[in-house]
């Protein structure tokens, strides 16, 4: 187990968890870089982190829903690989906590690098023709995720993980602003709420990693479901994940209203939101 201590000038952007695992699981010792501030096995003796494993399912299965109903509706296949993208960060992050095993957690960092990397491309090609393809973004993209990933596999040092994907969350921030400012205008309201939900989750995160050890003292005096409110990191799937989704939502919409299409936000139940998208009207 490789445990690390920020300085305290990088602490609150990149702080890294490692206390050891309280108590003998059914994946043994983990050996990812990172153990982060929720009790080892507190909850199931299969779960390493029961409540950071189980957050994800955000992250699962409305994507999953997003993806066939892109499909149904006839739209560009960038968009079923934005939702799956997000969806397979869902998997490798449920895998990664519940065994805090390296290679689960390669498993949820590297998808986090190649879904925003999918990401950028349907924000930054979202004002041309349909069935367009520019090759240029695709090739830089890629080469960038490459070389992450073969710098992250030589070293296994999380802040550069960090680091890159930060760079590619203030790339889709920059064009979210843009579009926003001086194209839909009306638009503001979906794009400023996918970002608030996101950073509430950064918060949080940051939270979870610097008052760790005050507040596992405060679970132990506090009922077992107040406790699990207290799991920060699970916030942080939680946030992250909703807040990615509406990134998903307004790149859609962007890129349907672009292409002449009538996009409409429904809600399921009155509450989980999804596109529709109607085709153009015949003249």
């Amino acid at each position: 187990m490789v445990t690390r201590t920020p300085s305290p000038d990088t602490r609150l952007l990149f702080s890294i968890m490692a206390p050891a695992a309280d108590r003998p699981g059914f994946w043994g010792q983990p050996t990812s870089t990172l153990d982060w501030c929720e009790e080892n096995y507190a909850v199931s003796f299969y779960i390493a982190e029961f409540w950071n494993t189980v957050s994800n399912l955000i992250m699962i299965l409305p994507p999953i829903y997003g993806a066939i109903q892109t499909v149904r509706d006839g739209l560009e296949i960038r968009y079923v690989f934005a939702y799956l993208g997000l969806t397979a960060v869902g998997i490798g992050s449920w895998c990664f906590h519940m065994t805090l095993q390296y290679e689960m957690q390669l498993l949820d960092e590297l998808p986090m690098i190649y879904s925003c990397c999918v990401f950028v491309y349907c924000l930054y090609e979202c004002f041309k023709q349909k069935s367009s393809m520019n090759y240029f973004p695709i090739v830089l993209l890629l080469v960038f995720s490459v070389l992450v990933t073969v710098v992250y596999l030589q070293w296994k040092e999380p802040v550069f993980h960090q680091v890159m994907y930060g760079i590619l969350v203030a790339c889709l921030v920059l064009r979210s602003v843009f579009i926003v400012t001086w194209v839909y205008p009306w638009l503001r309201p979906l794009s400023y709420t996918s970002l608030s939900v996101f950073m509430m989750g950064f918060l949080l995160w940051n939270i979870d990693n610097i008052f760790c050890d005050t507040l596992r003292e405060a679970r132990l005096r506090l009922p077992a479901v107040v406790g699990a409110v207290t799991q920060f990191h699970a916030w942080w799937h939680i946030l992250t994940g909703l807040g990615s989704y509406l990134h998903i939502l307004f790149s859609l919409y962007t890129r349907t209203t672009y292409l002449k299409h009538r996009p409409n936000v429904k809600f399921i139940c009155g509450v989980w939101p999804v596109i529709r998208v109607e085709p153009p009207k015949k003249k």
